[in-house]
């Protein structure tokens, strides 16, 4: 499998285990991983996304501008950002759940991510929003929504590793005390894919 992923959201949601654990399940497969991440000011809030790519032919971990197959996006105003990073017929995954950025909360200004969704919808044909602040209320932390969007990613087939793919590297690569609850997102994405198939 040749993909190129994208990774995106703010300091503190999890992006950079998230693109570890890919990238882990990828590397187990035998498959040629090479990956990037910039995290800027992250402890602050500050945007944070990485560079997946997987397969055959590499010579750059960064990805061109419309050459992502997917992006998941922990934040809208960040999809808005890495948007012309996406293929025309690529994946976005989102979250409907906006962050107020720092230079927003210090300025005053005005932030909603409603807009951003808005945007996103007239750009992107394969667009999903995931109700994140609900998958977090049913899991009972905001600490697992970096998994939560991974697996919507996993059971949207896009992401080309599978639930026990994951799963098994939840195991590797989490603090045991963690599992349960890393499993109890995946279970909740694999409801939401559901009922977005009805």
């Amino acid at each position: 499998m040749n993909k190129n992923i994208i990774l995106c959201g703010v300091g503190g949601q999890g992006t950079v285990l998230a693109s570890k654990l890919i990238s882990s399940v990828a590397m187990e497969k035998g498959l040629l991983v090479m990956s990037a991440e910039t995290i800027g000011m992250s402890q602050r809030g500050g945007s944070v996304f990485s560079h997946i790519r997987i397969g055959e032919g590499i010579q750059t971990p960064m990805i061109g501008e419309g050459e992502a197959d997917i992006i998941i996006a922990f934040e809208p105003g960040e999809a808005v950002r890495m948007l012309p990073y996406l293929k025309a017929d690529g994946q976005m995954i989102v979250s409907a759940k906006e962050v107020m950025p720092v230079m927003a909360t210090l300025t005053g200004s005005d932030y909603h991510g409603r807009e951003m969704l808005d945007y996103l919808a007239s750009k992107v044909t394969n667009l999903v929003v995931a109700d994140t602040e609900d998958a977090c209320q049913k899991i009972g932390t905001t600490k697992a929504l970096n998994v939560f969007l991974l697996g919507v990613a996993v059971f949207s087939g896009s992401l080309g590793i599978t639930e026990d793919e994951l799963k098994e590297m939840i195991r590797k690569k989490v603090p045991e005390k963690f599992h349960e609850l890393n499993f109890k997102a995946l279970d909740c994405a694999k409801d939401y894919r559901k009922k977005e198939e009805m």
